[in-house]
């Protein structure tokens, strides 16, 4: 069996048209403006709420009762600003792409693999999964930490699944997989943490509208890995690489949107 060490990563495998590049150039350019606008939005219609970051110190050694340590707030992080923020790096990437980069942009495209989507991702992702974590009352330091490698460690496996399945031999799915263990790990987290707290005695649990995002944005979490399972086993229209691409598109607009309105509507109006 050839070795995968042997793959010839600027190869061209994607059959892409001049006039199919730029059809998503201005795909791009609309979405972009699309994740500008609703990024402006929340900071020019938004509110000074804050969620804390926190730490706890035991104020002894270890196994020194819980009530008497003291929780220590690090920093405040202003929710219509958080939340801009990952729209307006998906908009600067979507420019980025349709602009000074897109001639690397196109070549990436031919090679099979998209290393930019990956790289914003990275970011605005985390920056989401951490969003979503603070709502639901996530507000330790080293936790937050914890949660933001672990989902860009998700979104880098995505990156290795690309550059070494960007060939017409049949998919080694290893890297998916990991990626997928790897994006339970937030999940899995926010999960045990409501169901510790609404079990408790006396436990109310966060408000509604934050099992509506956590519920959606699993939702919308999950597709993207759908996605790409979709395109490397070849399924249907999937099996031209560009549609796939159009469809992560689609997603970033969708999932970022959900989160963003979702969070304006109940913690920034007004």
């Amino acid at each position: 069996m050839e070795s995968q060490a042997t793959i010839d990563f600027d190869r061209q495998t994607v059959e892409l048209s001049d006039e199919r590049l730029s059809g998503l150039r201005r795909f791009n350019l609309i979405m972009g403006l699309f994740h500008l606008v609703s990024g402006i939005l929340m900071i020019v219609l938004g509110n000074d709420f804050e969620l804390e970051v926190s730490t706890f110190a035991l104020n002894g050694p270890p196994g020194t009762p819980l009530e008497d340590g003291t929780l220590h707030t690090v920093f405040g992080v202003p929710l219509a600003w958080a939340t801009a923020a990952f729209l307006l790096l998906s908009a600067f990437f979507h420019f980025l792409i349709s602009t000074v980069g897109f001639g690397g942009y196109g070549a990436e495209l031919r090679r099979g693999r998209n290393r930019f989507r990956w790289v914003e991702y990275a970011l605005s992702s985390t920056l989401m999964i951490l969003l979503i974590a603070l709502v639901t009352g996530i507000t330790d330091l080293a936790a937050l930490v914890a949660l933001a490698f672990l989902n860009a460690s998700m979104i880098l496996f995505g990156w290795i699944m690309e550059m070494v399945n960007a060939t017409d031999r049949r998919a080694w799915w290893t890297p998916f997989w990991f990626g997928c263990v790897a994006g339970i790990g937030p999940w899995a987290a926010l999960v045990a943490y409501l169901v510790v707290n609404v079990t408790r005695d006396g436990g109310q649990g966060p408000p509604g509208f934050v099992y509506g995002i956590i519920f959606s944005l699993f939702f919308f979490f999950n597709t993207f890995a759908i996605n790409q399972w979709l395109q490397y086993r070849r399924v249907g229209k999937w099996a031209d690489y560009i549609h796939g691409e159009r469809i992560y598109i689609v997603l970033s607009l969708v999932a970022k949107s959900v989160l963003a309105w979702q969070i304006f509507a109940n913690t920034l109006i007004g």
